[in-house]
């Protein structure tokens, strides 16, 4: 018996990182998963290999309402209902914040903010028709303080906390929960862009970025996506079923205080 036997689950930003771990997991703990992402090649592949009867993919940009409905059409024809949704699509920009262009905050606000608006709005009542379950919305550390070079990235967790809170005092008469987790530095191509540049050196780049973590988090480690996915199986499983409105920091130490070591 799996944790998720019977659910029908829509993730989104789910080709590669935290949301490919969260589908794996799901999936191994018997739901039915739609890999939501603007990466196809990489999201056809994980769901051709979690196997037609337990997942499929469809190209979902979270900014944009048409893209929404067709992934409610298509999870309803594949597995008939939809009864969780865990929306962790997310972009990530460094910069200072007065030099931040006026575009680049515009964007990073219609993926993050917009995006899980959109996926809260459209899915809340597919899941309600479906007898209830669960939203899990990908917030950040950063959601619960400041960091320097990512205003507009905070700004939009900040908001994602907002909208969290208040969808579960809506939606909760209607049987579904709403939480958050609050991720610190994760081992992804998000959080290590220069990785994905092909004139760097992508294991000198993630060393680095290893390195630093080490100092900065009490836990002396970057997390892992495979452990913010046992956050999300938490939150969308029966364990949480007393849980709605809440964040959930997953971040090994590093919100607790300054080290001075």
């Amino acid at each position: 018996m799996g944790k998720l036997d019977g659910r029908v689950v829509v993730i989104t930003g789910a080709s590669r990182g935290q949301g490919e771990q969260e589908a794996r997991l799901f999936a191994a703990e018997g739901a039915k998963v739609v890999i939501a992402d603007v990466l196809d090649g990489q999201g056809e592949a994980l769901a051709k290999e979690l196997g037609e009867d337990v997942a499929r993919y469809v190209h979902l940009d979270v900014s944009q309402e048409a893209d929404w409905q067709a992934a409610v059409t298509l999870a309803k024809e594949a597995f008939g209902k939809i009864d969780g949704l865990v929306n962790n699509a997310g972009i990530l920009r460094f910069n200072e914040l007065v030099n931040t262009p006026l575009e680049e905050f515009q964007q990073i606000i219609q993926v993050n903010q917009v995006g899980a608006f959109l996926g809260i709005r459209t899915l809340a009542p597919e899941i309600e028709a479906a007898g209830g379950g669960t939203i899990v919305n990908t917030a950040s550390y950063t959601a619960l303080t400041g960091m320097a070079y990512v205003g507009a990235y905070a700004a939009t967790k900040h908001a994602i906390l907002g909208l969290t809170r208040v969808a579960a005092m809506e939606l909760a008469a209607k049987g579904i929960r709403v939480n958050a987790v609050c991720p610190g530095a994760v081992d992804t191509p998000m959080t290590n862009p220069a990785a994905l540049d092909p004139a760097s050196d992508p294991e000198e780049s993630r060393a680095a970025v290893a390195e630093l973590y080490k100092k900065l988090v009490p836990l002396g480690r970057i997390g892992t996506p495979e452990e913010i996915a046992k956050l999300a199986l938490f939150l969308t499983g029966d364990d949480s079923s007393y849980i709605t409105g809440q964040p959930f920091v997953i971040d090994g130490g590093w919100l607790a205080g300054v080290s001075i070591i």
